[in-house]
């Protein structure tokens, strides 16, 4: 079996939401996960951007509409959160967008509003890897 990719990087992120998500629990609004999350990654060492501006390009021109972010981590990994009772199809679709508009490799959608915390890992089809 194959190594996935941003394994080890994934794998950290991951645990970081759920050292969060153990220590808050469920039924906040995002904000607060984002912030918690934020002290969360300064603790463990993750790198990170947050509120990103991701560009959308159109035959090789940047749009005026754009998209947000919740965080970049280790310059290559798009981190969507919610804080929800059930994932719709749409915030998977906002993830996947992410990815494709600046050919980042893997995005996590991490789901802090049920009693586990949720998540989902997704890898830019379009993206040569080495």
């Amino acid at each position: 079996m194959g190594k996935l990719v941003y394994e080890q990087e994934t794998f950290k992120i991951i645990g970081a939401a759920m050292a969060v998500h153990t220590g808050l629990g469920a039924g906040f609004l995002e904000s607060v996960y984002h912030e918690a999350l934020e002290v969360e990654f300064k603790n463990q060492l993750i790198p990170f951007e947050t509120k990103k501006k991701l560009m959308v390009y159109y035959l090789g021109k940047p749009l005026k509409k754009y998209f947000v972010a919740d965080f970049i981590c280790y310059e290559n990994i798009v981190i969507e959160i919610k804080s929800a009772s059930f994932l719709h199809k749409i915030a998977e679709a906002q993830t996947i967008n992410y990815l494709k508009s600046i050919n980042a490799p893997v995005g996590l959608l991490l789901n802090f509003g049920q009693t586990s915390l949720t998540w989902k890992r997704f890898v830019n089809t379009n993206k040569k890897f080495k």
